[in-house]
């Protein structure tokens, strides 16, 4: 089953190479990272196809493109602290974790993150540190931020939250609109906050954030 698995997860990583995928970092996260520990198992079959699955409270893990993607146009730094909203199964806050020195990730649901709590502990991933809340506006006492990551819809990513990146930083997050289409945008952060970059990266579709009562 093993050698299955491996066989499995190297076929994964040629595709997302020849889908676009060209940081050998984020490659190489994603193949030290087993996947099939992060979903529920009666789906660990599926582990290494490049789809998004279901995990439960109507939640799903992303598909490994749409990690691998993401990572990517942040273009992490070994020195940087990341804001990750929506933990979910954890997968995309342990791709990250091998690349940055600290991950703060918030989860608004609880069972979820005390599962992908346990997930961390058994890949022996330090720097993650987590909470339960909605992670709307971010998570002002540990900021400021390099890069940060909203796994979750949106229709606008809040002042408060863009604040709490460092000039320079970027924020990448699928925003959608009153049709219901998602498009992934990445956002640089200018000294002059009306000349803050925005790039729409392609469409997508995530479950979307909900507030905390």
């Amino acid at each position: 089953m093993t050698n299955i698995k491996e066989e499995e997860k190297a076929n994964l990583i040629m595709s997302l190479r020849s889908m676009g995928i060209i940081s050998h970092d984020v490659l190489s996260a994603l193949e030290s990272t087993p996947r099939e520990i992060f979903i529920p198992k009666h789906l660990s079959h599926y582990a290494y196809e490049n789809r998004a699955l279901p995990i439960g409270f109507n939640q799903t893990i992303s598909q490994p493109y749409i990690v691998a993607l993401m990572t990517e146009k942040l273009s992490l730094n070994s020195n940087d602290i990341v804001l990750e909203i929506g933990t979910g199964s954890g997968y995309q806050t342990a791709i990250i974790s091998k690349l940055v020195r600290k991950v703060y990730t918030i989860e608004r649901i609880n069972p979820l993150l005390v599962e992908a709590k346990s997930c961390f502990k058994k890949l022996k991933l330090t720097n993650i540190v987590t909470k339960t809340d909605d992670g709307f506006t971010g998570w002002l006492n540990m900021s400021p931020f390099d890069k940060i990551i909203i796994t979750c819809s949106l229709s606008s990513v809040h002042e408060d939250l863009l604040f709490q990146l460092k000039v320079g930083g970027k924020c990448i997050a699928p925003i959608g609109n009153n049709s219901g289409k998602q498009i992934l945008k990445c956002i640089t952060i200018s000294n002059k906050r009306e000349k803050d970059n925005w790039e729409d990266i392609c469409e997508v579709k995530f479950v979307p954030l909900i507030r905390n009562n």
